[in-house]
This record gives structure tokens, sequence and C-alpha cells, in this order.
């Protein structure tokens, strides 16, 4: 018995440390685990993008919407957003062949309020560019505008940088991604080595072939969207239209490194035929701020009113049950904080209703600890045998949920993923509470003494 009273209090002490972590998080504006909240919630710019893939191979479909992707979020992060989410949305199975052919880009942008430079920035065609290093004069006139740049910097001075120092160090060669048809993964034959493989269409070839033969020991610059992806160096004139970059992918992670170039090479020549703004949704901060009130409102009232039915039905039970409650609202949200979740309206309406699942399973265990008193049994065994019979309904009922959470998510456009997904996450979380704390609790202050002020606390309803 004492043993079981000293888990309950450890339980009780990881419940409130957990409520702890989650204020102390949410009130300290330097905390590294804030509640990441949806457009809906925040405010913020919300872009849905139609990309057609129809002329690429279907095994290359994936790689070329995630090396799109990436090339989407290399965007938004120069945009200076903060937390962006980017993401591909596959055409569901019931589609039409032609919709089987154009996948949806989502971009969330939350506190963005330039929505045209915002859309001029992720819409345009991403663009690979090979460079050559600049010749001598050009480079002794970059270091110059370089030198009087960051004296005017240091002075104080507002300065726009001149295209030359935005080219770098390089100049174009006229080589860009529309002549490469494509940049994969390799590895070396001989050492094993991963490397990225280019290979380049006829025209490109060629072009290659002079640009490689005019400039051997000189490094040619590969820039994306105007930043340097590779930065290799010219071994020997290079005149079938392919090449490889290697050597520096040999550390840990090295694979993975040139797979990711090799994405975002690729990307600057997705055979996509057009990426086409489908739709615009801007989310104003005080409708974002209002949403997340009455949320929390309607969260709050919620758990007061079960807490009241709770207590007022169950008596003692239920007082515990709320206790298990208020742990399980604690470790859903810390867990809402770590992973993290996106947080919409949605997703916080999956929250509330999984609330009710919790209690759902603490009310079906508290009727069979009423029917086996009513048998004679003893407090003890009746909380014991009530908690192993009601289990059964308690694993079908959650594990039914369960199941449609995860259609709903697997099937379901971003908005309904929210749902399913905290709906889930809760579900999960409500049967750890009801089982096991719960039970805990109880076992931890059960007595079989006969008085009318136990049978009243064990009681149930209005009745002693």
């Amino acid at each position: 018995m004492w043993k079981t009273r000293i888990i309950a209090l450890l339980i009780l002490l990881a419940g409130i440390g957990v409520g702890y972590f989650d204020y102390q998080s949410q009130v300290n504006p330097e905390s590294a685990f804030p509640f990441r909240l949806g457009l809906d919630l925040s405010g913020g710019v919300h872009l849905v993008y139609s990309a057609d893939v129809s002329s690429i191979p279907k095994n290359e479909v994936a790689d070329s919407m995630s090396a799109l992707r990436d090339v989407i979020e290399q965007r938004v992060n120069l945009f200076g957003v903060s937390e962006p989410i980017v993401q591909v949305e596959q055409p569901g199975i019931f589609s039409s062949d032609a919709d089987k052919n154009t996948y949806r880009l989502i971009v969330e942008l939350p506190g963005v309020t330039d929505v045209d430079s915002a859309i001029k920035m992720i819409g345009a065609t991403p663009v690979l560019e090979f460079k050559k290093e600049r010749s001598a004069e050009a480079t002794a006139a970059y270091q110059k505008a370089l030198d009087e740049y960051k004296k005017k910097i240091d002075a104080g001075e507002q300065v726009t940088p001149s295209q030359v120092l935005i080219d770098g160090p390089y100049e174009s060669t006229g080589l860009t991604g529309r002549f490469l048809e494509s940049a994969k993964l390799e590895f070396d034959p001989t050492t094993r080595e991963p490397m990225i493989a280019l290979k380049f269409n006829k025209e490109g070839a060629d072009l290659f072939a002079s640009i490689t033969k005019e400039n051997v020991g000189k490094v040619i610059a590969i820039y994306l969207d105007g930043r340097p992806v590779s930065e290799p160096v010219v071994r020997q004139e290079i005149a079938n239209g392919q090449a490889v970059i290697s050597g520096g992918f040999n550390g840990k992670g090295g694979a993975s490194e040139a797979k990711r170039q090799a994405h975002l090479l690729d990307s600057g020549a997705l055979p996509i035929d057009k990426l086409e703004l489908l739709s615009t949704q801007t989310v104003g901060p005080s409708l974002g701020g209002k949403a997340v009130a009455k949320g929390v409102m309607a969260g709050v009232w919620g758990l007061v009113l079960v807490a009241i039915f709770l207590v007022v039905w169950y008596r003692l039970p239920g007082f515990f049950a709320a206790v298990a409650l208020g742990i399980y609202i604690a470790l859903v949200l810390a867990i809402f904080k770590l992973i993290p979740v996106t947080l919409t309206a949605a997703g916080v309406a999956g929250f509330i209703l999984s609330i009710g699942m919790a209690v759902d399973a603490n009310v079906l265990i508290f009727e069979r600890m009423k029917e086996e008193l009513k048998e004679g049994n003893s407090r003890t065994e009746s909380i014991k045998a009530g908690f192993s019979r009601a289990w059964l309904s308690i694993r079908d009922g959650n594990l039914s949920s369960l199941i449609t959470a995860v259609i709903l998510f697997w099937f379901g456009t971003s908005l309904i993923e929210g749902f399913a997904l905290t709906f889930g996450i809760g579900i999960l979380a409500s049967m750890f509470s009801a089982i096991v704390v719960t039970r805990t609790f109880l076992v931890a202050i059960a007595s079989n003494r006969d008085s009318r002020v136990l049978r009243f606390l064990f009681g149930t309803g209005f009745l002693k």
C-alpha cells in the first residue's frame, strides 16, 4: 500500500512539474518551447500552389516535389519568416487521372504582411546558374566595391549593395538550369564515397565543355536562387556533358548532404510544366488573437464543468479523476510543445474533444466499480475489478477513435490533419491518464473500513 502511495505522490509531483514547464515555457518570451500556432491563430498568409508533374516519370515525382519544397523553403527563409511551414499535398486516392498529375504545395507564412512580395519571391521558377571566377580586372573591381561597401556600413550609412557585390566573386557563364537534365546521388565504384552526378543536354554539354576547358584548375560555382550550393574545382575539360561533384561528402552524414544538394541542383531544372498560385488567404493578428482567446476559454469552461460533474456525481473517485484529467492536459500540452505540433483552430477542437474521451473512460471505470461494490466486494477489490473489466470497452472505443484519427490524417487536407493529430495524441494520453494515473490514485487512498463517510465518498449520484 505504501509503495502505491509513493508512486501516486511521484505521479502527482511529475504532473505539477509538467504543468509548471507548460506555464514557464509559455510566459518566458525567450523559451525554446513555445506553442507553435497556425495561421488561423497567429495571423499571416496561407498560399496554395498547384504543380503540374505530368511530364515527370512517376518514380521521380516524390523526389522532384521534395526538391521543389526545399527551394521554396530557402526562399521563405530569405524572406525572414519565423517558423514557416512548407509542405507537399499529394492527390487523393480517389482523384481522377487528370488530378493525379497535379500536386499542391502549401506555404504558410506566420506574421507576414507584405503578401505581394511573398508571392513574387515564392512563385518564381527556381534559378540554377553555373558561374566562373572573375578575371583579374573584374576581381579587382569586386574587391574595391566590397571595401567601399564595408567602409560605408562601418560609418553607419544605409547602403544598397551593387550588382557587383550581389554577384560575388564569380561571374555568369550563361550555363543555367535549363541545360541540366539531372543531378543524382551516386557512389564512387572504387572508394564508395558519395558524389553528385550531373548530366547536361546536348546544348548544355557543348557549353559546359567550353567552360571547363577555359577554367581548368579554377572554381566553377553552382548557384541556386542567387546562393552558392557548391563550389567544385575543375580538374580537366569535360566534353561528354557528364560531370561529378566529389570530395566534399566524406564525413558523417556525407551521403545525406550529397543527396540534399543533388535535390537542390535538380530543382533548378525541374520538368514541372508550371507552378500556379491557386489561392491566397490572409489572416489578421487580431482575428487570430480572438480565436486563441475563445479556444482557451472554451477549454477552461469545458474542463471546469467536467470536473464539477465528476466530483458531484462520483465524489472521491471523481475528484481524483479530475486531478488525473489536469495531469493529462499538462502532459498533452507538453507533447504539443516538444514535438512540436502546429496548433490550429481545428487542432484545438481535436484536443478539447479528446478531453471528453478521457472522461468517458473514467465513467466506464466508475460504473463498473459501482456494480462491484453492489455485489458486496471490498473497495480495493472493486477498484481493481472495475479497471480490469472496463479495460476492454475502453480499449475498443479508443482504438476505433484512433483508426478514425489515422484515416483523417492520412487522407485529409492540412486543416483536417491538424485536427486528427491533436485528437490522436489526446486519445493516447487519455488512456494513460485513465488506466494508470486514476487507478494509482484510487488504489493509494482505498480503504476497506466500513463507515458512513467512506460509503458516501465512494457512492454515486445524489444517493449514499
